[in-house]
This record gives C-alpha cells, sequence and structure tokens, in this order.
C-alpha cells in the first residue's frame, strides 16, 4: 500500500547503490532512476548527491529517510493485521540462521512447522552469527537463529535454550580415552577452527581467555567455515576441534568421531534476534514460540 516511490527510495537508501537497488526491487536501473525523479519532483529537493560513481543522501533525504521507514513499517503492520484478521497464519518468513542451527537443528523444526502452517513460505539465508545479525539490524531479515546472544546495536536478542560443547577428535587420537579434557590439552593439540565472525569461534575463543589462554598460545592449523568440513578434517586424525555436540551426533552413532567433555564444562546459549522496534506479526510471534520449544527438546534429547 506504501507509495511505490517511497519503497524505491528506501532501497536506493538502504543500499546507496542504484544498480544493487534494481536488483533488489526486480526493477531495470532506468525505472529506479524515474522512481527517485519523480519523488525529488514532488518534493522539490534533491535526495542524493551524485559525485564519481558514488551517490550519498542529502540533509533532506536522511530526513526522507527517517519517514520512509516509518511509513513502511506501519504499511507492513497494516497489511498484515488485516491479514490475521481475515485468515489463517499465511505469508513469507524471511529467516536467517547460523551454520550449525541452520544445519542441525532447523530442518527438522522447518519441516514439523511447514506441515502445521501450510500456508507459509519461509525463505532461509544461512551465513556465520555476525553476517545473520548484521542482516536483521539492516531489516534484510524478519529474524536469526545464532550461536551466541548479540550486543549489536539494532536487534533485540533472547536466549532459546542451552547448547552443550565438546571436544572432538578420532577415535585413534591420544586422547581418546580420557574422560574429560582441559582448556590447556586443546589448546595444545593441533586445532581446528571455525572462521572469524562464526559463533562457535567466538564462543571458543572466549574459553580459552577464561583459561588464561592466549590465542597465541592455541595451536591453530586450519579456519574452515562450516561444522561438516571441520568433521571431516577432524576424521582424518589432523588435529581436534571444539564444536556443539548437536552437530555430531551421527559421526557418534558411527563411530567415526568421538566427543569428550570439556572440564570445565562449556555450555552457551543458542538465540534469536528480531529487529528492534519493529511489529512482530503473528507468524513471526507463533514461529518464535514454536522453534523455541523444538529447540529445547532437541537439546534435552541430545
Amino acid at each position: 500500500m506504501a507509495d511505490r516511490r517511497l519503497q524505491v527510495f528506501h532501497a536506493v537508501a538502504r543500499q546507496l547503490s542504484f544498480t544493487k537497488a534494481a536488483e533488489q526491487l526486480f526493477m531495470t536501473q532506468p525505472a529506479v532512476t524515474f522512481q527517485i525523479k519523480q519523488l525529488e519532483e514532488h518534493l522539490n529537493t534533491r535526495l542524493f548527491e551524485r559525485s564519481h560513481g558514488r551517490i550519498a543522501l542529502t540533509p533532506a533525504g536522511e530526513l526522507v529517510m527517517s519517514y520512509a521507514e516509518k511509513i513502511l513499517a506501519l504499511s507492513e503492520e497494516l497489511e498484515t493485521r488485516v491479514g490475521e484478521l481475515t485468515g489463517a497464519i499465511s505469508g513469507p518468513l524471511l529467516l536467517g540462521a547460523s551454520t550449525t542451527v541452520a544445519e542441525f537443528y532447523l530442518p527438522q523444526i522447518l519441516g514439523e512447522f511447514k506441515a502445521q502452517f501450510p500456508h507459509v513460505q519461509t525463505h532461509m539465508t544461512v551465513g556465520n552469527s555476525e553476517t545473520i545479525v548484521t542482516k536483521v539490524a539492516e531489516h534484510a531479515l524478519d529474524l536469526g537463529l545464532i550461536e551466541s546472544p548479540s550486543t549489536q546495536p539494532g536487534v533485540t536478542t533472547e536466549v532459546l535454550c542451552e547448547d552443550v560443547l565438546a571436544m572432538i577428535c578420532s577415535p585413534q587420537h591420544r586422547l581418546a580415552s580420557a574422560t574429560k579434557v582441559t582448556a590447556a590439552e586443546v589448546a595444545a593439540e593441533p586445532f581446528v577452527s571455525r572462521e572469524p565472525g562464526s559463533g562457535t569461534r567466538e564462543v571458543a575463543d572466549q574459553y580459552f581467555q577464561a583459561s588464561r589462554i592466549t590465542p597465541d598460545a592455541v595451536n591453530v592449523v586450519m579456519e574452515l567455515g562450516s561444522p561438516e568440513a571441520i568433521k571431516g578434517v577432524v576424521e582424518t586424525g589432523l588435529g581436534v576441534s571444539i564444536l556443539s555436540r548437536a552437530t555430531v551426533s551421527k559421526e557418534l552413532k558411527l563411530g567415526t568421531l568421538l566427543a569428550l567433555p570439556l572440564d570445565p564444562p562449556l555450555v552457551r546459549a543458542l538465540s534469536v534476534v528480531t529487529p528492534d522496534g519493529r511489529f512482530r506479526s503473528r507468524l513471526l510471534t507463533t514461529f518464535i514460540e514454536f522453534a523455541t520449544t523444538r529447540m529445547q527438546a532437541m537439546a534435552a534429547a541430545r
């Protein structure tokens, strides 16, 4: 229901690029430029400064942007509230998830949610925790499920459930017979780490620091971008890693990996992040409640 010119302006202002806004809106660049020109003529002011192939908001553009966000949010809320009054839970759900949550929790949860609410269309973006939080703060996603609470401005964080981490190694590793391992023992081994920005990486770094082990003292031999890649390397006997026990349930049953308890234990919170101040639709509230219940049950079972 919102003015199309305002929607186009909002996209260009967020991207600071006519080309990227056109791609996002599935429009041609000349069409985007025309909409911006129409809005500038209507308001009788320039909204963007153009220089050396770059654009920036003018003071008038900054003001229009502040109102555009409010107007578009209210328009979306109006349509959602009317829809909730006239029908069942339905519509698109723009979901983001960190790698661990996406690969080892969400497949079952999304399947069950779709079976219960068949008219919901879920679109999932997968990335590390930092990437997902950024997209939620930018309102590019309705919510994100991440591996550690976020302190980034622009989002609200709520804890979903606890997740236990362990040291994983091959059954032939020299520590395989241990009943538990300390941070110092893990740090002394060739260590296969997640990449910077990963929630698992952040939690592992904090765990070592709490044990007075500096980053330089951890014998990192490799940094990889997914739990699956790390498990494959660790299975070869190259080194050890710290991962959620949820990521290795299949390998533990097959006997290809071991998960040794850490001493002291390492437990983190899996969290949901939503944009600050944004209206929560019945669909969003229902999904968060559903995911919380299922993730708590899955974590307890594991």
